[in-house]
């Protein structure tokens, strides 16, 4: 059983500059909620982060609501809470699939992004995973997105051409009237 194993876990990064986070959780267990809430509140504090929330109707919404204030607010990083629990119908399937992927696909384009949705069988599995004294995966999610902006920081000092496009400038071929240079 999972519970006999022991994980390591990176120490939390450390940061020159201010970080902002924004939690986006889909409250509809409220309870599970906010025990997830908690638990990325604290990691983010131990890292000194600045933390704003807001809430969405579901897990479905929580991706949409990141793209949203990736490309409109200033954040530096994400963290996505909320609990979907298997339920009759493959409903189930369709919200834990997409929502994840949804998560996913924002981190590929840049966003720095901790997944703390739940996707458990049943209420004791939530439960469990949403304690702020036990395994709350709150807590990682937000560690896992506090570890993503560290590394962005890292590698935005870094300059590199990107794709096929060389480093520095670039010389345009053209007759000799107009700009030479992009």
């Amino acid at each position: 059983m999972a519970t006999n194993e022991s994980h390591y876990t990176l120490p939390l990064p450390r940061f020159d500059k201010p970080v902002k986070l924004l939690i986006v959780v889909a409250p509809y267990y409220r309870d599970i909620a906010d025990g997830l809430i908690a638990g990325a509140h604290a990691t983010a504090a131990a890292c000194g982060a600045e933390v704003d929330l807001i809430e969405v109707p579901g897990a479905l919404e929580v991706p949409t609501a990141i793209g949203m204030a990736f490309r409109m607010a200033d954040y530096d990083g994400f963290v996505a809470l909320g609990c979907v629990i298997r339920g009759e119908t493959t409903h189930y399937d369709t919200v834990c699939n997409d929502s994840s992927r949804g998560i996913t696909m924002l981190g590929l384009s840049g966003a720095c992004v901790g997944n703390g949705i739940l996707t458990v069988e049943n209420r004791e599995q939530a439960e469990v995973r949403a304690d702020p004294n036990g395994q709350n995966k709150g807590w990682g999610a937000a560690a896992a997105a506090l570890h993503l902006v560290a590394l962005s920081r890292k590698w935005a000092r870094q300059t590199k051409g990107i794709g096929f496009r060389p480093q520095g400038e670039m010389r345009i071929a053209s007759d000799n009237e107009g700009p030479t240079r992009a």
